[in-house]
């Protein structure tokens, strides 16, 4: 059973907001059509004390993207942008915990995509600093949508609706999480975040272009494999590669990176290489290690929450 947090302020119409005075009306879009895009975005204590929120404007400009190509209206600069997200951060941190941001955009007036408005809100949760622990997946009957149907590009709430679907069939099941395929039969992405797999001692993982999300978090796991002198390649996976794969992990913001150790009852190898980019990630993202490809916009601590 998961516990849904409810922290004390979400950043809602230009400001901090208690959290049950952030509501929709019924019949604003937002709400009668799933209209939203959004970004999760993950924020790390670093050892000298500093806390970090990465790649904050990759996740921005790709907000931008999604909000165009919905064609929502969005006037925020990315330092407003940023602004906000520190603010509320300033707001709920707590020292022992890291944290996960969504920045929801929300058409809250217009009619058919006439007199759109929206509203950027932002919500922030508390996460454990554990490295996460190994996963399941199974492979769904329900597959990603097509680019000329609902392109995976564009990170929006009504894209989540066929995840939704796969994880009650994945629990159904006995699965922590599963795969979508596109409509050819490829693999695309997992419900909530890339796949990465190893074969023949390549890191592969599948292109936008096969229905997987434009992931920052993998542009960053690439970046980091690379250095690691791994090779990394981006091509079209197909079902049955999965099932004969060496090893695999899924790959996003909120997930990190978490290795997989069966999928569809295949029990996986014990991983050689994945986890030697797994604590390479986790010492760049909290500053133990930095990398030139992972940026950290750093916020300014209240006192409460200073170390």
């Amino acid at each position: 059973m998961i516990t849904l947090q409810t922290p004390r302020f979400v950043h809602m119409r230009g400001r901090l907001c208690p959290w049950a005075d952030a509501t929709l009306h019924v019949g604003c879009e937002g709400a009668t059509r799933g209209l939203n895009v959004f970004e999760g975005l993950k924020g790390y204590w670093s050892p000298n004390g500093q806390f970090g929120i990465i790649m904050l404007r990759q996740h921005y400009e790709r907000l931008c993207r999604s909000a165009r190509l919905l064609h929502i209206p969005f006037e925020l600069s990315y330092d407003d942008y940023e602004r906000a997200i520190h603010e509320l951060a300033a707001a709920l941190l707590e020292p022992d915990q890291d944290m996960w941001f969504r920045t929801t955009l929300f058409v809250v007036e217009g009619h058919w995509g006439e007199n759109t408005a929206a509203d950027l809100v932002i919500t922030g949760y508390q996460t454990s600093k554990t490295l996460p622990h190994p996963v399941t997946l199974g492979v769904s009957t329900w597959q990603r949508s097509a680019d000329l149907a609902l392109p995976a590009r564009i990170k929006t709430g009504a894209n989540y609706q066929v995840a939704r679907l796969a994880r009650i069939e994945g629990r159904a099941r006995g699965c922590d999480d599963m795969v979508l395929l596109n409509r050819e039969g490829r693999v695309a992405e997992c419900t909530g975040a890339c796949i990465l797999m190893v074969r023949n001692g390549t890191i592969v993982t599948p292109p936008s272009t096969e229905g997987a999300l434009e992931s920052v978090t993998v542009d960053v796991v690439e970046a980091l494999a690379r250095s690691l002198g791994f090779d990394f390649l981006r091509r079209p996976i197909d079902r049955t590669e999965l099932l004969i794969a060496d090893e695999l992990a899924m790959c996003g913001t909120l997930a990190e990176l978490v290795p997989v150790t069966s999928i569809d009852g295949f029990t996986l190898p014990r991983p050689r290489l994945l986890p030697a980019l797994q604590a390479r990630y986790f010492d760049a993202v909290r500053g133990v290690q930095p990398h030139p490809s992972v940026v950290h916009s750093f916020v300014t601590l209240p006192q409460a929450v200073a170390r």
